[in-house]
C-alpha cells in the first residue's frame, strides 16, 4: 500500500498528504477531476490499486467468492451506466470534465410525475439538466418535463431537440467521442470495483488508519522503546527454538517435537527391542510395533524373497533358518503340490481386512478395494 501512496502523491491528480489521510482519501475517486481520470497515469494507478485490493482480499478472506461479487458489480454497473446513474460519470465521460456533485444529482425514482419535480426549483433543475447535456432553458414546468423524460427513456433514445447545442447522444457520436466513452466506462468500472472492495475491507482499513495515527503520535523515546521490546521478544523466541531439548532417557519424540511422557513409554513397552532377520535385521521398538510388522510391506517382501508364503503359520518367526525349517515341515506334511497360493496366501487391504489371494484379486478387479 505504501507503493500506491507514493504513486498517488507523485502524480498530477494526487495531493501531498500523509499516509493516514491517503487511507481516507483513496476510496473517494469522485473527488479527482475528470481531466485527470482519462490520463494514462490515472489508469495505471487505478489498475495497480485494484490488483492490490484483490490480492489482499483473497489472502484475508479466502472463503469469499470474488468472481461472484464482481459479476454482480458488473451487472449493476451496466444498468446504472445505461441510465446515467454512475456517481461522477452521469454524462458518460462527455461532459465538461467536472464530476457531478451530490447537489446536482436527482434520483428520479422518488418522483412519479414532472409536477413533483417542479417543487425542486429552477436552479436545481437547471444543474441536473446541464449535467446530462440537456437544454436548460424554458420555464420551470418545461425543465421538469424535460428531466422527467430521462426516467423512462435512455439518453441515447431521446430526441435530438432536447439536447444542448453542440451535445450529441451516444448514437450520434463521432469515432473520437465513442472511444472516449469506452475509455471512460473502463475507468468507471474499475472505480466501482475499488469502492466495493473497500466496503468489504472497511474494518481492516480503519484498523490500519488507527495504527498509523498511533505511531505518528509516538515520541522518539516511545518509538525506540517499542523497537527494543520487539527485538527482545524476537530474540527470546529464537532462543526458545534453538534451545536443545533435555532428553537424558532418550525417549521417542511426540507430535509436538518433545519427548513423550515416561509413563507412556513404559506402558507401550517402547524400551524393548525386537529384531527381525527376515526384514534385514530391522529393529522394532515395543511389542505392538513388532506384532504389526508381520503384515507390513518389509516383512512381506522378505518372505517373498525366501519363496515362502506369508501366512499365519509364520507369525512370531523372525529367523530365516526357522522360517525355512517350518516351510519344509509344512511341505512334508501336506505335499509340495497341496499348497494352493490362491487360497492360502494372505493379502491385506488398506482397512486391515485379510483376504486370500483369489478373493483379494477378485475384489480388486471389481474396484471394491
Amino acid at each position: 500500500m505504501h507503493e500506491l501512496y507514493n504513486e498517488y502523491v507523485n502524480s498530477k491528480f494526487g495531493q501531498l498528504i500523509d499516509y493516514a489521510a491517503f487511507l481516507e482519501e483513496f476510496p473517494q475517486t469522485h473527488n479527482i477531476p475528470r481531466t485527470h481520470k482519462l490520463t494514462r497515469q490515472y489508469k495505471e494507478y487505478s489498475t495497480h490499486l485494484l490488483e492490490y485490493l484483490v490480492s489482499f482480499f483473497q489472502r484475508t478472506q479466502p472463503l469469499q467468492d470474488l468472481d461472484k461479487i464482481f459479476s454482480k458489480v458488473e451487472a449493476e454497473f451496466e444498468e446504472h451506466w445505461a441510465g446515467g446513474m454512475v456517481h461522477g460519470w452521469e454524462d458518460k465521460g462527455l461532459g465538461n470534465g467536472q464530476p457531478l456533485t451530490t447537489q446536482d444529482f436527482i434520483d428520479l425514482d422518488y418522483y412519479s410525475s414532472a409536477d413533483e419535480l417542479v417543487e425542486l426549483g429552477p436552479d436545481k433543475l437547471k444543474q441536473a439538466l446541464a449535467a446530462l447535456g440537456l437544454k436548460t432553458g424554458g420555464t420551470v414546468q418545461q425543465r421538469a418535463e424535460r428531466l422527467f423524460l430521462t426516467k423512462v427513456t435512455p439518453l441515447e433514445e431521446l430526441d435530438r431537440k432536447h439536447f444542448a447545442k453542440g451535445y450529441r447522444p451516444l448514437a450520434r457520436k463521432t469515432n473520437d467521442e465513442i472511444l472516449q466513452v469506452t475509455a471512460s466506462k473502463e475507468v468507471a468500472l474499475m472505480e466501482v470495483k475499488i469502492k466495493r472492495l473497500v466496503e468489504f475491507l472497511h474494518e481492516t482499513i480503519e484498523e490500519t488508519k488507527a495504527n498509523v495515527e498511533k505511531k505518528q503520535a509516538l515520541t522518539y523515546e516511545e518509538m525506540e522503546a517499542e523497537r527494543e521490546e520487539e527485538e527482545i521478544q524476537a530474540e527470546s523466541e529464537s532462543d526458545e527454538e534453538d534451545q536443545q531439548i533435555y532428553n537424558p532417557l532418550k525417549l521417542p519424540m511426540g507430535w509436538d517435537g518433545k519427548p513423550i511422557p515416561y509413563w507412556l513409554y513404559k506402558l507401550h513397552g517402547l524400551g524393548q527391542e525386537f529384531k527381525c532377520e527376515i526384514c534385514g535385521n530391522h529393529s522394532y521398538w515395543g511389542r505392538r510395533a513388532f506384532e504389526r510388522h508381520f503384515k507390513e510391506w518389509r516383512h512381506q517382501h522378505g518372505m517373498r524373497c525366501l519363496g515362502i508364503p506369508n501366512t499365519k503359520n509364520f507369525n512370531e518367526i523372525t529367523s530365516i533358518k526357522e522360517a525355512k525349517f517350518l516351510w519344509e515341515r509344512i511341505q512334508e506334511r501336506q505335499g509340495l503340490n497341496k499348497w494352493r497360493p490362491d487360497l492360502e496366501e494372505e493379502y491385506e487391504d488398506q482397512e486391515g481386512n485379510i483376504y486370500n489371494k483369489k478373493t483379494y484379486t477378485d475384489l480388486q478387479r471389481q474396484g471394491l478395494i
